[in-house]
């Protein structure tokens, strides 16, 4: 299925769709700079952003798209990085940035050069702390792509974001981002599609396992030409992020499975890839951040998959207060659990490179939910105890205070399935 493209020159229409996925791309981006730029040794951070499918710049309406949202979230962020500094007596950093933005429409791309040339010019005299270079190239992403890497890899870049906001789903092939996460170590991607292309290309190559995940909505071979029309149901969204995540699990360490909630029906996925947990951690607090943008349905504790739809275990998750306090009333229970299968004890940074593919919860809520815990206790490096949640450190030691019922000797099998 080949998406319709916009027609920038004459004024491309904003979708609501994109209006939400540019929302969270504009607060990720400054999180991303603010989260990398916090050591307070350091001078100078070197980054690389891609825009693979970049456009014209702005909408019809004048909105900015991401070529431009980059721009000024890159200039948002140091300042507010350099401002924090001086009022606490710390020197100010340097951010040095390679921009790459691509577009097979070479119109696009003459129209986005106008656009983009304002903003330069104004980060230049207004922001000396603050190097960007722009790059522009013209071709489809799949054809560009040993051309970008040749370019990352000459500049010897290790953080790369890549956004790769295709105007329909075939652009981007899977291979291509494993490819893109294996080749930078803090390398990030944000990836849209339709569900309806995935469907077709398991149903094309792998039939039966397409037919199995959806048996248990009752569809038949020919009821899965209609999809569409169920798109709109809590079962189905459930359904879909699971095939989502099967398909896609694979190509990184951390993969977010959340679509874009319209009211129409799920039907966009903005799917996050990260090769560290801390990158997961900031873009699950930046939905909660946008409650009801996007949307998950299945647990809201740790593995939020694991729930059998048949039997109507699941929940609509839309990352607003109601959904974290169900969140953590589930991570009251499910966190002992989970260190109990280490035994009594497991070290935070164990216990975050576990959790964070497996869970849509704010850090805030998983911190307080270890914190209130009767059965758990947080030690420090030298012996002593957490108090309180947000003194919670990566060095740190999750602790089981006492053996219980709660907590089996040997699990049993129904048991081990759950924490698998």
């Amino acid at each position: 299925m080949v998406g319709k493209q916009y027609e920038w020159v004459d004024g491309a229409k904003l979708e609501d769709h994109s209006r939400r996925k540019h929302k969270i791309l504009r607060e990720y981006v400054f999180d991303y700079i603010s989260v990398r730029c916090k050591l307070p040794q350091q001078e100078r951070f070197r980054l690389a952003i891609v825009d693979g499918f970049a456009g014209g710049g702005r909408y019809q309406c004048g909105t900015a798209g991401s070529p431009i949202i980059f721009l000024e979230e890159l200039q948002r962020a140091i300042e507010a990085i350099n401002t924090h500094r001086t009022v606490h007596g710390i020197g100010s950093i340097e951010i040095e940035c390679l921009v790459i933005f691509n577009d097979a429409n070479r119109e696009a791309i003459e129209l986005l050069k106008t656009q983009v040339a304002p903003v330069l010019a104004q980060i230049n005299q207004n922001c000396p702390k603050l190097h960007i270079r722009v790059e522009y190239l013209t071709d489809f992403f799949e054809c560009i792509y040993p051309q970008l890497k040749n370019i990352l890899n000459h500049g010897r870049y290790r953080n790369v974001l890549f956004n790769l906001d295709q105007c329909g789903d075939s652009h981007v092939e899977r291979k291509t981002l494993l490819d893109i996460m294996h080749s930078y170590p803090a390398a990030e991607i944000f990836y849209t599609f339709m569900i309806s292309s995935l469907l077709a290309f398991l149903k094309k190559n792998q039939p039966e396992k397409l037919q199995a995940r959806l048996s248990h909505l009752g569809l038949s071979n020919t009821d899965i030409e209609m999809l569409n029309g169920v798109m709109s149901k809590r079962d189905w969204l459930g359904t879909a992020e699971k095939i989502v995540f099967d398909t896609f699990s694979w190509c990184a360490p951390y993969v977010s499975t959340f679509s874009i909630n319209n009211p129409g029906g799920w039907r966009y996925w903005l799917i996050h890839f990260a090769n560290v947990f801390r990158a997961r951690q900031v873009y699950n607090n930046i939905l909660h951040d946008n409650a009801s943008l996007q949307a998950h349905f299945g647990r809201s504790g740790l593995n939020m998959l694991s729930y059998d739809p048949r039997h109507d275990e699941g929940t609509l998750y839309l990352f607003d207060n109601k959904g974290r306090a169900s969140a953590k009333e589930q991570l009251f229970y499910d966190i002992p659990r989970l260190v109990s299968t280490s035994g009594d004890a497991m070290p935070v940074l164990d216990f975050y490179e576990s959790i964070y593919n497996v869970t849509p919860a704010h850090a805030d809520d998983i911190h307080a939910a270890i914190i209130e815990n009767p059965d758990l206790e947080v030690i420090t490096p030298s012996g002593g105890e957490r108090r309180k949640a947000n003194t919670i450190k990566v060095n740190d030691v999750i602790k089981v205070k006492t053996q219980s019922s709660f907590f089996p000797i040997f699990l049993s099998h129904e048991e081990k399935n759950d924490n698998n």
